[in-house]
């Protein structure tokens, strides 16, 4: 399992990590989606989609249903997003408030602040080094593709501002890195549509990375 540079309070559970070939591939896929390299993850999803499904939808309510429909039994699933998707809270995830871990990665089903009641949504800070068997990952505007590249930003304020340091750019990519393998057994992408009438959610933050996506043979 990868190491990444976040420091948090470590929850020591038992978890059982996928095939060793289906966890490369995966690392592998969303490095290669991380690094814009299209040809190469769309050749990396086909040599792993029938083991490790990855699905694509524009509908919050349709990834919530596909990780319920998905789980068998006890199997754990949850939403992720990295903890600069400040406004996907207009889509009813608000990344800032506080989730306390242990309650969401260890309580059953009947509580409401676990994992599987698919209100509270988890950052890159409190899912490192930790996997469910399926997740949903919400994808915001901090990280998107636009004019055939990823565009970095951070919002402050009430607006969006470029983030144009190095270190600060790979600290979001890490913290999508870290998201985008959580799954141990499959995931959804929730891309949202945004709005034209809220200039803090234009659809171009969104219809780029979805598209991207879509190009790297991710199904819907």
């Amino acid at each position: 399992m990868h190491r990444h540079e976040f420091t948090q309070t470590k929850i020591f559970i038992s978890l059982f990590p996928c095939a060793r070939f289906e966890q490369e591939a995966l690392s592998e896929l969303v490095r290669q989606i991380i690094d814009n390299e299209r040809e190469s993850a769309s050749a990396t999803y086909n040599s792993i989609k029938a083991a490790y499904p990855v699905y694509l939808t524009r509908d919050l309510v349709a990834a919530k249903d596909w990780l319920r429909v998905q789980a068998s039994g006890t199997e754990r699933f949850g939403l992720v997003a990295s903890s600069g998707a400040q406004r996907l809270r207009a889509e009813g995830i608000h990344i800032k408030a506080k989730i306390e871990p242990a309650n969401w990665f260890l309580n059953d089903s009947a509580d409401v602040r676990s994992s599987y009641y698919l209100e509270d949504v988890a950052s890159e800070f409190a899912v490192q080094g930790l996997e469910l068997d399926s997740v949903g990952v919400c994808w915001d505007g901090d990280f998107h593709h636009k004019d055939g590249r990823w565009v970095c930003q951070a919002f402050k304020g009430t607006k969006w501002q470029s983030i144009n340091d190095e270190p600060k750019r790979l600290y979001l990519k890490n913290a999508y890195r870290v998201i985008l393998t959580r799954a141990r057994q499959g995931m959804i992408l929730f891309v949202p549509k945004g709005d034209t009438s809220d200039r803090t959610r234009p659809p171009s933050f969104y219809d780029g990375t979805f598209d991207f996506l879509r190009s790297c043979g991710i199904l819907r």
